[in-house]
């Protein structure tokens, strides 16, 4: 557990090191489509490859709430630099956390915190996107003689998969079962014959957050791969990650709204226009104060979110519920920030313009809106 002054002192780095390091790095990281060798060793020396493990592991182990905060000081750069870790901390890393046996963790969870391996979570589909619960890639058990699993099928989308060492793998052991049931998760190394990586996806924005199709065809691995020891607990597994990644997406939202606040004040404060700055325009002004409006509601639902998780009260709902708000609302600031530039925030090169592409995506990610919609009222009337 770390103590509170000793958290206290990992934000003050964090900070310094994304303002000093990251930060000139950004229109560089958007034009080349990749993070800098030196930036990725950095994060490892620093354990952001596994703040959210367990300290047991070789993590930090910090609890949610502090998971978030940390997210927030990420949010401000460029969202390619917290994607490197993101699955290892998140969606990918927590599922060993929530479901591994302990000889999983004991051998997977140190290696994702140091860095040494890189995991990705492999749930889509490209006709289970949406609605991960009817996937159809299959897992059938090995007629050879050392047992196992046969893994086929094609995930899209999957997020750090043309650098990851190992896949989660979401599939089906039961050909029979209903949407949601008879799902299983396995750990697959990216090296096995029969995996394959696409190309790299070429996305509207998160230059240098790279993701891709990835196909499974007669993969085999050992009945040890099985994350836990329930051959259809997978899509419980899943959703329960995903509850945790909405959470951090939530936090990324506010941080890149903070960062986009901060931009937009500095030009309306610099700009002039007909003699007079900008900033004294009661337009602009009202642009500002329902964007400021709209992250202090954001964070504050991101904090109370991370606190329920926390103590076990609402693991669903809120989670939802922020991830919701948070990436709906950093699209209408990134929006007004473009406004308040003008022609300006339009070109290319300017931070706002790129995170105005960037933050499209976070209404995607973990679930589209439509989908929290749907998880909110569905928690609502239970």
């Amino acid at each position: 557990m770390v103590s509170t002054t000793e958290f206290d002192e990992l934000i003050e780095v964090l900070r310094d090191f994304i303002r000093r390091e990251i930060m000139p790095a950004e229109a560089g990281i958007d034009e080349s489509d990749e993070i800098p060798d030196r930036l990725i060793a950095q994060a490892k020396e620093m354990g952001l490859y596994g703040y959210a493990l367990p300290a047991e592991f070789g993590g930090l182990g910090l609890s949610v709430q502090q998971q978030v905060l940390v997210t927030m000081e990420l949010g401000y750069t460029s969202p390619a630099f917290r994607s490197l870790f993101g699955t290892n901390n998140g969606i990918a890393g927590q599922v060993l956390v929530l479901a591994g046996t302990g000889e999983q963790r004991k051998q997977w969870l140190p290696r994702l915190a140091s860095g040494e391996v890189v995991a990705s979570f492999a749930l889509t589909e490209p006709d289970a996107g949406s609605d991960p619960s009817r996937l159809v890639t299959s897992a059938v058990p090995d007629p050879g003689p050392d047992g196992g699993w046969v893994i086929d099928g094609l995930k899209r989308y999957i997020t750090n998969a043309p650098a990851a060492d190992i896949f989660m793998v979401f599939a089906r052991t039961d050909l029979a079962a209903p949407p949601g049931k008879g799902i299983g998760v396995f750990i697959v190394p990216a090296r096995l014959d029969g995996v394959s990586v696409a190309a790299k996806d070429h996305k509207m924005g998160q230059a240098g957050a790279w993701t891709a199709d990835v196909s499974f065809s007669g993969v085999r691995v050992p009945r040890d791969a099985l994350v836990g020891e329930a051959a259809a607990a997978g899509y419980s597994t899943a959703m329960r990650s995903l509850a945790h990644g909405r959470l951090i997406i939530a936090a990324l939202c506010a941080g890149v709204a903070a960062r986009l606040i901060d931009e937009s004040v500095t030009y309306a404060r610099e700009r002039s226009q007909g003699g007079h700055p900008i900033a004294d325009y009661q337009l602009v002004q009202a642009m500002l104060a329902d964007s400021q409006t709209e992250y202090m509601a954001a964070r504050a639902l991101v904090l109370d979110a991370a606190a329920r998780y926390d103590a076990g009260t609402d693991q669903r709902l809120a989670p939802s519920a922020a991830k919701y708000f948070a990436s709906e609302a950093v699209g209408r600031i990134a929006d007004r920030a473009v406004q308040i530039h003008g022609g300006s925030g339009y070109m290319r090169g300017v931070p706002v313009e790129r995170l105005y592409r960037d933050v499209r995506l976070f209404r995607i990610y973990e679930g589209t809106s439509q989908i929290q919609q749907l998880v909110i009222a569905r928690e609502m009337l239970r």
